[in-house]
């Protein structure tokens, strides 16, 4: 029975009240369906959002002119379906899938990114669902599903790869957990520096002996694969001595303290290090100490001396020290640095836009970022705008709030020019 008090708070003039009937849970489904057609957009969220809004409601959101309750929806939709019960899932499944199918194809990125990042890590979806979420040409749309579905198969994968995807997409698989070797040769075939290096820092993915040869040789030309190519455990010792000859001196310093040098890799390694003048650091490799670690420090120095700045930022960006400049970023923007890796490994050009806005780095280092950190290319890459930033500080704030980098406390900047 809907009490008068009720009736009347539906049709109030004041939208607080219209509100909180809309965000009750012990609310009579025919006041939702009423409210989902209310004039304020705030209160069809608020329904949007509510898991006891019956479906004909619903099925109306989903055709709303207002994208964020359009957004909303979908993450609510997706939500419900692992937990319901056999005997509702037989009722209601067929229902909410439906209105799943239209939502999928939304003309709005943020809504298909809304639900993408929803059912994510879900195996109760229709795997037709996840694989028009996955060949998304958006990458804040594909990314989610790339990286984690567990109902995109190898073959699934492969003909993402050597077809049509989102700038990013390849980046997104190699992080994947478990990926075969099938999988990881077609990305070390694709030409996406960015993918490739991806995949060498992914302990889980298993690559043939000669795939790493291909890589090795590529190496070179590549420096943001140096790194993860150290780092990778089991690399045949050959390998590790074809990298002593052309990494740069940072990674050679890493290399030299690997446990697993045999006495001839340890051998050429000391003699690379001392023919290029640092006798020292082949012969202490205990005193090397943990990379992460002293950049952890020169971080944490930088900051208390008042230099963490644009100017060491770009200067790290020269000098190809990607673990500083991660880190770098991290630190001024206030955010994790694996939050920094998932914008940079997911080649999300308006990620790393955003990333550098909050970081407060200029639009012009913002560019050279995308550029040099996350391998775009210059077609890809989206420069500044007359000197200004090329997307508006609300679209920024999305694109951080996409990738988990805004926080109660972080409150949006006015657009800044470059430095």
């Amino acid at each position: 029975m809907i009490s008068e008090a009720d009736k009347l708070a539906v049709r109030s003039a004041d939208v607080v009240d219209r509100l909180r009937i809309a965000r009750r849970s012990n609310i009579q489904p025919e006041l939702l369906y009423f409210l989902a057609a209310d004039p304020s957009p705030e209160v069809r969220r608020e329904v949007a959002n509510n898991p006891s809004t019956p479906w004909r409601a619903d099925a109306i959101l989903v055709e709303d002119e207002d994208e964020s309750v359009r957004r909303d929806l979908s993450a609510k939709l997706a939500n419900l379906l692992p937990g319901l019960s056999q005997a509702a899932r037989e009722k209601v499944r067929g229902r909410v899938i439906e209105l799943i199918e239209i939502l999928v194809r939304d003309e709005a990125e943020r809504v298909r990114a809304a639900l993408s990042e929803a059912i994510k890590g879900m195996d109760c979806v229709p795997q037709s669902v996840v694989k028009v979420l996955a060949a998304d040409t958006v990458i804040v749309v594909s990314e989610p599903v790339l990286r984690f579905s567990p109902l995109l198969h190898e073959q699934d994968l492969l003909e993402i790869i050597t077809g049509r995807h989102s700038n990013g997409a390849l980046s997104a698989i190699a992080a994947r957990q478990g990926l075969t070797q099938d999988v990881s040769d077609a990305i070390a075939r694709a030409d996406d520096s960015a993918a490739v290096a991806t995949l060498l820092s992914n302990p889980t993915a298993q690559i043939r002996e000669e795939t790493l040869d291909a890589i090795v040789e590529r190496a070179p030309a590549n420096p943001n694969w140096h790194g993860p190519l150290v780092d990778r455990q089991s690399l045949p010792q050959r390998l590790l001595r074809r990298l002593a000859t052309f990494i740069q001196q940072i990674f050679l310093s890493k290399l030299a303290g690997r446990s697993d040098l045999d006495d001839r890799t340890r051998a050429a390694i000391a003699q690379v290090v001392s023919d290029r003048g640092g006798v020292q650091e082949a012969e202490e490799p205990a005193h090397i100490g943990d990379e992460n670690e002293l950049t952890d420090e020169r971080i944490k120095r930088l900051r208390r001396q008042g230099k963490l700045d644009e100017n060491v930022v770009a200067e790290g960006l020269d000098k190809g020290d990607r673990p500083f400049v991660r880190g770098a970023i991290a630190a001024l923007a206030g955010i994790e640095p694996e939050i920094v890796d998932k914008i940079v490994s997911g080649r999300s050009a308006k990620g790393i836009v955003a990333l550098a806005w909050r970081a407060k780095l200029s639009p012009r280092l913002a560019h050279q970022l995308q550029l040099r950190l996350a391998g775009l290319s210059p077609r890809q890459a989206l420069g500044p705008r007359n000197g200004e930033w090329p997307m508006t500080s609300d679209e920024m704030v999305w694109h951080l709030e996409f990738f988990g980098a805004c926080d109660a406390q972080f409150k949006p900047l006015a657009n800044r020019s470059a430095l």
